[in-house]
Formats: C-alpha cells, sequence, structure tokens
C-alpha cells in the first residue's frame, strides 16, 4: 500500500516540476522602464517585487496615462523584449531516496540513501514581451526557452478602462492568477525556496488534475481597481488543463475570485490584506481507445476548492507577507478512484482536508541589499484513505538568502544572489515511511536586460 501512495506521489512531484518550468521566472521588464525613462526602483520595492507604483501601473494595462502608452507614440527601434537568465551553481541532496542497493543492478534490491548532486546550471532563458497594443489593449507573451523544449508562461491581452473606468478590464489567454503574493515574482530561486508550496499542494495519492493557484492556467479575468489600486478585485472564468498549453482535461470549468485591500499607516507603510478562493471540478475518469487516455475527454468530475487570506506588512525597513490556505478534494480525487466505480473506494475513504500557510520576511537594508527569510507548513487535517499515515503530507520549509544588486539603470537588472532552503516531509520516506529531509542551495547572479 505504502509503495502505491509513493509512486503517486512521485508522479505528481514530476508534474508540479514540469509546471514549474511554465511559472519559475517573474516578468519583470526592463523594457518599461526604457520606454518612461524611469528606473526600475520606481516600480520595485527589490526587483522583481512590486511596489505600490508598480502594482498601479500593472493594475493600468503597462500605461502611465501619458502620450508614451501608445506603439504608434514610440521610436521604431524601440521594442518591449526582455531576456531573464540565472546562470548559478547549486547544490541539492536528498536525504531518503530509494536507490539499487547495488549501482546499475535493478535486481539488487532497493534501499533508502542519501542522493547529493552539485554543479554549475542555468535552468533556461526566459523571454517576455509586453507593452500595449494600442491605447487600452495591452498584451503579454512570455516564452521559456530550456534544453527540453519551449513553454509558455503567458500569453494574453487584456482590454483595459472599458467604459473609461478602471473597475472593468478583461483579460483574456493564459495568464497568472491575481494573487496578491506572487508565485512569478518570488525573490528566492532554488529548487525549494523558489517555490511557495502551499500554491501546489496536492495531498499523497490525489489525482486532481488542478495544479494549484501558483499555475497559469487559460481562462477569461474581469478584473477592477481603485485609482490608486488600494482597492482591487480580480474574478476568472478558467479551463481545466490550469497549466501546460493543450486541449483541456475535461469540459468543467473552474473559478477564481480575490480581493484586496490596502490603506496606510502613518510612519509604517502602505498595508494590504485580502481574501481568495478557487472553486472547480476535475475528472476522475476518461474515455479511452486500446487503454489509451483520450485527451479532453475527463468525465465524473468532483469537486475541488481552496480558500485563504493574505496580507502584506510593512514596518519601516522590514516587510512581512503572510498567508493562508484550507483546501479541500472530493473522495475520488483523494482516492484516485473513477466516480463511476464507487466500489473501489477504501473503507473509511473521506474526501481529503488541509491547512496550510506561509510568513515571509524582507529587511531592506538599502535599496540595493535585502536580506530574504521564509517558514511555510502544511497540515493534514483529513487523509483520503485512513489507511494511510495521519500524518502524511505534512511538511515544514525553511529558506534563508539574500540579493544584492550592484546597480539599478533603466536598461537592465542584475542581482548577486545566495540562499538556502531545507524541506521536511513528514512520513514520505519511499521505504521507511520515516521523515525525509531536502536540501538546496544556490549561489549565481540573476539578470535581465
Amino acid at each position: 500500500m505504502r509503495g502505491t501512495w509513493q509512486i503517486r506521489l512521485s508522479l505528481r512531484l514530476i508534474t508540479i516540476s514540469l509546471l514549474l518550468l511554465n511559472a519559475h521566472f517573474a516578468h519583470a521588464i526592463p523594457a518599461f522602464a526604457r520606454k518612461y525613462g524611469l528606473p526600475c526602483s520606481a516600480c520595485h520595492e527589490a526587483w522583481p517585487k512590486l511596489n505600490t507604483f508598480g502594482q498601479n501601473f500593472r493594475d493600468n494595462g503597462y500605461q502611465l496615462g501619458n502620450d508614451k502608452d501608445s506603439p504608434v507614440y514610440q521610436q521604431p527601434a524601440y521594442f518591449p523584449i526582455t531576456f531573464r537568465v540565472t546562470p548559478a551553481w547549486q547544490r541539492d541532496s536528498i536525504q531518503k531516496k530509494a536507490v539499487d542497493s547495488t549501482p546499475g543492478d535493478r535486481t539488487s534490491g532497493l534501499v533508502e540513501k542519501e542522493v547529493t548532486t552539485s554543479g554549475f546550471n542555468f535552468s533556461g532563458v526566459d523571454v517576455v514581451s509586453a507593452g500595449t497594443l494600442y491605447r487600452n489593449i495591452s498584451f503579454m507573451v512570455q516564452p521559456f526557452l530550456s534544453t527540453g523544449g519551449t513553454s509558455f508562461a503567458q500569453a494574453f491581452v487584456r482590454f483595459d478602462n472599458l467604459l473609461q473606468s478602471p473597475w472593468l478590464n478583461v483579460k483574456f489567454g493564459k495568464f497568472e492568477l491575481d494573487t496578491l503574493i506572487s508565485q512569478q515574482r518570488v525573490l528566492t530561486l532554488d529548487s525549494i525556496g523558489g517555490t511557495y508550496q502551499n500554491y501546489f499542494f496536492t495531498p499523497s495519492g490525489d489525482n486532481n488534475v488542478f495544479a494549484g493557484i501558483g499555475a497559469n492556467p487559460f481562462g477569461v479575468e474581469l478584473m477592477g481597481h481603485s485609482s490608486n489600486s488600494y482597492t482591487r478585485y480580480s474574478l476568472a472564468l478558467l479551463g481545466s488543463s490550469n497549466g501546460p498549453a493543450g486541449i483541456p482535461a475535461s469540459q468543467s470549468v473552474n473559478w477564481y475570485g480575490t480581493v484586496d485591500q490596502g490603506f496606510d499607516v502613518k510612519r509604517l507603510g502602505t498595508q494590504r490584506v485580502g481574501a481568495f478562493a478557487y472553486l472547480g471540478q476535475s475528472p476522475t475518469y476518461y474515455q479511452t481507445a486500446n487503454g489509451g487516455v483520450i485527451p479532453g475527454t475527463g468525465s465524473g468530475t468532483r469537486s475541488f476548492y481552496r480558500a485563504g487570506a493574505y496580507g502584506l506588512w510593512y514596518l519601516g525597513k522590514f516587510d512581512i507577507s503572510t498567508f493562508y490556505e484550507h483546501g479541500s478534494d472530493n473522495v475520488f480525487l483523494g482516492n484516485a478512484t473513477p466516480s463511476n466505480q464507487p466500489s473501489k473506494l477504501p473503507v473509511g475513504a473521506a474526501g481529503p482536508t488541509w491547512n496550510g500557510g506561509f510568513v515571509e520576511a524582507h529587511y531592506t537594508y538599502k535599496p540595493q541589499l535585502i536580506l530574504i527569510s521564509k517558514y511555510e507548513l502544511v497540515r493534514m487535517s483529513r487523509q483520503a484513505n485512513p489507511n494511510i499515515a495521519h500524518n502524511l503530507g505534512n511538511l515544514n520549509q525553511w529558506t534563508i538568502g539574500y540579493r544584492w544588486y550592484p546597480f539599478m539603470s533603466t536598461r537592465a537588472g542584475l542581482a548577486w544572489v545566495q540562499e538556502y532552503s531545507r524541506i521536511n516531509n513528514i512520513a514520505a520516506a519511499p521505504l521507511s515511511g520515516t521523515d525525509d529531509l531536502h536540501s538546496s542551495y544556490l549561489m549565481g547572479f540573476d539578470f535581465d536586460f
């Protein structure tokens, strides 16, 4: 039984890794600084993290409301494109990995052993083109180039200020969900700390195709904001693929909604609080041909949801991001069982539920140096299958690091980064069922131009 769950967990981790290729890099655009003659610090607290002005610029469809907004008034040589690369040295260690007891001999039996890899690397090249097609019509196209091929993180068109109101903006295509704490703009880059675990979490053995609120789905979004972006809302109708390009898993649709509010506190800065909810359905079986799944034919959909709250808190040079999420999947999703075969559910089966969250703190020592720390956890409150460990899926993750910016200009950005992350996956060791510890260290340069 444990082997089956571990195989499913491994497949889920592989799927999430592929999705992260689509969502690894943030869309910081030096081309915007060049277009308007502004320093990158005008929009970023610490590139790529946005400040209040940058959030408002993004909400307005990459427009300042002057004669430079429309591309027809730009110099012909100007083109809004950015390349981002992160060459780095990285060391990753997995404490308990199942390996052949005799290397190269698959008949020798499996044992748990620490596996460590290290070396120079870069994950790929992020290409970002964004801006305006015309006044109040904006766009983004974001391909990611790697040795594994080309994928698209985002590709959308947005119609801004409909009826001359900032409260009516419509986006269509593949895009990041409107989350106050953005996975796309995360400041850490290593293989553990570069991901908000709660944004992609799925319980062990669960076959929900939903990739998490950190993935970039296909769909249409209605978004609005006040003139200074202190009050914001987003309501999105989304397809069931939620990540990789291609035919959706099924014909079901999902809903995502969020609201947030900013307010000033004297001598401390602008604080923000908000809440979100994702309501969806996921297929439990597919039509097949000769045993092979026919894409897009997902059937027997069952419900799931994610809901939570977040906050951005500023205390002078300190800022703290807080996040809470509650998740729940239907019993058929949680047990990877077709809904037309209820007899295959284990005795005592239930829909899995869990709670999670994180606290991320930044200290801006000076505009060119920011110190980073993060703690994240997930706790299962109910397992889908009562026969598996009650704490399987629980995790604790820590990250510490810094980003140093040698210069800031309108032409390019450069950051020297060092960071270290650890994650303890409770009861997840593949053979013993004990805790499994992963660690990752990264140092290198994060730059765009």
